[in-house]
């Protein structure tokens, strides 16, 4: 009669144990890129350069953005890995937050490749129209527009019923298919995605062009235009990442299907470093080491010592 219970306490020791496992694994990075992220994101607000120069102020917001979104989905991460199962109200709360902030990414990328364009075939008209006044626009205007995308994702709750929703626990982790069983929204959400995507590379892809036609220009600034199309071509990858997000639970559905237990744990740890982690990050690593303006001032204060500021 002991083997069947050693062998159950064994099962729950692996269990728990891996748990632990993963949960360091993914803890580990993602701290690690919040720290780079809320460093650079400090060096943006400790210079007037950084502070008042238009590219930069959207380098922030993208900044917080991310982070924002880093934040929300190493939670819902830990969460689901450590089987917390919360009420419908606060599952909803994390939610919202989360799609809001993943929302925003795509489209600072627009705007920054617009920015881009615009300083290189457009120098004479740069300080006009790229002005603080119309940057704050700009990124209220994303913010308002991702809300709205929230706002109507959230209509579709009003054919449920909304009684106790803060004292009824979920019967499976927080999710968007657990908390939000809908097909209506799921096709919603799908079209809205579609939608972001085509938009925002039709526009960086458009800013590219225009660059690349430009810099066969006499009067173009060569190196500027170089610049610009390395930046561009980066932000095509970013507008990727940034919504890799909405393949990472169809992927791991399918394999939750076909592979064993102990190969999906791991491999949903990879998809959630790649797919969820890696795009979250991507801004620090280019801007931060890429940028000349940038880098000596994060590299001061990630090294706490002085280097050539």
């Amino acid at each position: 009669m002991s083997l069947p219970l050693n062998s159950t306490t064994e099962q729950q020791y692996q269990s728990v144990l891996e748990r632990i496992v993963v949960s360091f694994l993914s803890t580990a990075p993602a701290c690690f890129f919040l720290f780079i992220n809320g460093t650079l994101m400090f060096c943006l607000r400790s210079k007037p350069v950084f502070q008042y120069t238009c590219r930069y102020i959207l380098l922030y917001n993208l900044l917080v953005a991310d982070t924002a979104q880093l934040v929300m989905s190493q939670v819902q991460f830990l969460l689901a890995v450590g089987r917390v199962k919360l009420t419908y109200a606060l599952c909803g709360t994390i939610k919202i937050a989360a799609n809001l902030t993943a929302g925003i990414s795509p489209l600072i990328l627009v705007a920054m490749s617009l920015e881009r364009y615009v300083a290189v075939c457009h120098p004479l008209r740069h300080a006009s129209i790229i002005t603080t006044r119309n940057t704050a626009v700009a990124v209220i205007t994303t913010w308002a527009f991702s809300s709205l995308n929230n706002v109507t994702r959230n209509l579709f709750l009003l054919e449920h019923s909304l009684e106790n929703l803060w004292s009824v626990l979920m019967q499976d982790y927080c999710t968007d298919v657990a908390w939000f069983p809908n097909p209506l929204r799921e096709y919603y959400d799908r079209a809205y995605t579609a939608f972001v995507f085509v938009s925002a590379s039709l526009a960086v892809i458009s800013s590219y062009t225009g660059v690349v036609i430009a810099a066969k220009s006499a009067s173009t600034d060569k190196g500027l235009a170089r610049k610009a199309r390395k930046t561009l071509l980066l932000h095509l990858v970013q507008l990727g990442l940034s919504l890799s997000y909405t393949i990472y639970f169809p992927l791991l559905t399918g394999l939750a299907r076909t592979v064993r237990r102990l190969v999906f744990v791991w491999v949903q740890n990879v998809f959630y470093v790649l797919f969820i982690i890696l795009p979250r990050c991507l801004t620090s690593l280019i801007y931060g080491l890429g940028d000349q303006t940038i880098r000596p001032v994060l590299l001061h204060h990630l090294c706490c010592r002085r280097v050539g500021v």
